[in-house]
């Protein structure tokens, strides 16, 4: 049959993304505690189309996606890629997983045992001959204000908020990222944060996280700063984007903060026997 996507395209205008979007699809990625985790993911996929093709071929997509469908993560993201641009013949190819990530979490207490998710995404570009991998992780915590705590005569407000972390990592001997864990992106927000939220509490755990928050107020400003020392003081991350988001209690606005922050070309480099 007539292949029309290849067809000569006379506006002489090349498109930077082209692809498919919205995909749910089945994947496993890497899981500390486990090996390996089950999960569903939203996946975008898209390449560069000449301008002189009509269009690109859909179902390709799908294609490369079931041929990787044993284990997508930072590992297999390259060849996903590279893959993408020589079915496709694209100059440049990039994806977007997104996906939910279960880690069991016990009460500080009681021990009582539940599921925490976190939503994760594996954002990865080839472009020419370079490639580019970040991964990002939204966390979950909690957050006494300081300043609530030294002018209330009773108790301090509190809320729920967000510590999102994206980082890059360096490469290893064989060319592919650095190895950095979904739970230590976790540890670095909770750690950063009044306390930790959890999936199932007793009382006597509500008790221990209650005041645990309250002795350690913090501010969004407070978030970022303790996380970015924390990613910085890893020599696996070369850039890091940490954004804390606090929903607030008594205001009618949200509050945030942000910090980026690239490792000095000094101090980056590829270990020389180190594979992943």
């Amino acid at each position: 049959m007539h292949d029309i996507q290849n067809d000569h395209d006379d506006r002489n205008t090349a498109i930077d993304r082209v692809g498919v979007c919205g995909l749910r699809y089945p994947i496993i990625v890497l899981d500390r505690q486990n090996d390996r985790q089950p999960t569903t993911a939203s996946i975008s996929m898209s390449v560069s189309l000449p301008h002189y093709f009509k269009g690109t071929h859909m179902s390709r997509f799908v294609e490369i996606l079931n041929a990787h469908r044993g284990e997508i993560t930072m590992r297999t993201v390259p060849s996903v890629l590279s893959e993408l641009k020589s079915r496709l013949e694209a100059e440049s190819a990039h994806v977007t997983i997104t996906f939910p990530y279960f880690v069991e979490r016990v009460a500080p207490v009681s021990g009582a045992r539940g599921l925490m998710d976190y939503e994760c995404t594996f954002d990865g570009e080839s472009n020419g001959a370079s490639a580019d991998f970040v991964l990002t992780v939204r966390v979950p915590v909690s957050t006494v204000c300081p300043c609530s705590k030294q002018i209330s005569e009773y108790g301090a407000h509190n809320q729920r908020g967000f510590l999102t972390i994206s980082i890059r990592t360096r490469h290893t001997a064989v060319g592919l990222p650095d190895l950095v864990w979904i739970e230590e992106l976790i540890d670095v927000g909770e750690r950063s944060a009044s306390a930790p939220v959890y999936a199932l509490l007793k009382r006597e755990d509500e008790r221990h996280v209650t005041m645990l928050a309250y002795d350690n107020p913090v501010f969004v400003e407070d978030m970022v700063r303790s996380a970015a020392c924390l990613l910085r003081a890893d020599k696996r991350i070369v850039w890091f984007r940490v954004h804390a988001l606090n929903h607030e209690s008594i205001h009618n606005h949200d509050a945030f903060a942000e910090i980026a922050w690239t490792r000095p070309a000094q101090e980056t480099g590829t270990p020389d026997n180190e594979a992943q």
